[in-house]
């Protein structure tokens, strides 16, 4: 029996988990403690938000660089480490599965990591010894292309093979700079309740599940939440790739905003 294991976090703002920013401590204690629940993964698929192509591309060099993809930060921001291994035999893996479900990817040795994969992995995994992959998201995002993509990677072999869908479940960069009020607290909070009830909820059929998530525009102030969609759509990666209702769920808050967590782990 296969099984398959999947985990879409929020990655807060760009640097600032690993530099004890307070806003940032539930955070850093909920990775901890979903890193120390989980079966250690013999390698990690990432799927970032801060990467988009016009085809699926996947790194596939030996010994990826960093790719420090912010601006604005204290200078240690930018000597942050984590020498992890890539995993050229898991990126060729992942384009052939793609190619199998009719999606052509491509290949990079070049780009190198960013900080939606080094951010939350030195928290979770500090060591850097866990292979480590990335494959972009879509320039459409489209979200019936990202559920396909996460489908795909359904025929991938590798029963030890954590994927990760590194978005933010809110992402509206201009509220994190305006103070809350009681309405946009209750914007915030009822697309939250939206999110955990379409990923966690059993009395879902799949393909009501799916729905909800092709359509997640129609949720509760999503636009609110999610100016642009590129945090979200490494949830439909994970859900495409998982097709299941979620094992556990962790609500917080990041940067002072209501956030979760989500992770499968499905024999299937």
């Amino acid at each position: 029996m296969q099984r398959r294991r999947a985990l879409f976090l929020s990655h807060g703002g760009g640097p600032l988990p690993l530099l004890g920013d307070a806003a940032h401590a539930e955070m850093v204690a909920c990775l901890t403690t979903i890193a120390a629940t989980i079966e250690r993964p013999s390698a990690i698929l990432v799927v970032s938000a801060h990467w988009e192509e016009q085809q699926p591309t996947v790194t596939a060099g030996a010994n990826p660089s960093l790719l420090y993809d912010y601006s604005g930060f204290p200078n240690q921001s930018y000597a942050i480490q984590y020498p992890c291994p890539g995993d050229p035999p898991l990126a060729c893996a992942i384009a052939a599965a793609l190619a199998e479900a009719g999606i052509e990817a491509r290949l990079t040795t070049k780009r190198g990591l960013d900080h939606g994969l080094f951010v939350p992995l030195k928290i979770m995994f500090p060591a850097a010894e866990i292979p480590c992959v990335q494959l972009s998201l879509l320039c459409s995002l489209d979200p019936v292309q990202h559920l396909a993509l996460g489908r795909a990677l359904q025929g991938l072999a590798d029963p030890g093979l954590l994927l990760i869908g590194s978005g933010f479940s809110f992402h509206n960069m201009k509220a994190f700079f305006t103070p809350d009020t009681a309405e946009s607290k209750a914007m915030n909070g009822a697309f939250e309740n939206w999110l955990l009830d379409t990923c966690s909820n059993r009395q879902l059929a799949e393909q009501e599940r799916s729905q909800r998530l092709l359509h997640w525009q129609d949720a509760p102030f999503a636009r609110y939440c999610h100016p642009r969609e590129e945090h979200l759509l490494p949830l439909h990666v994970c859900y495409g790739y998982a097709a299941s209702a979620c094992s556990s769920s962790y609500e917080l808050q990041i940067l002072h905003k209501r956030a979760c967590m989500v992770l499968w782990e499905v024999e299937a």
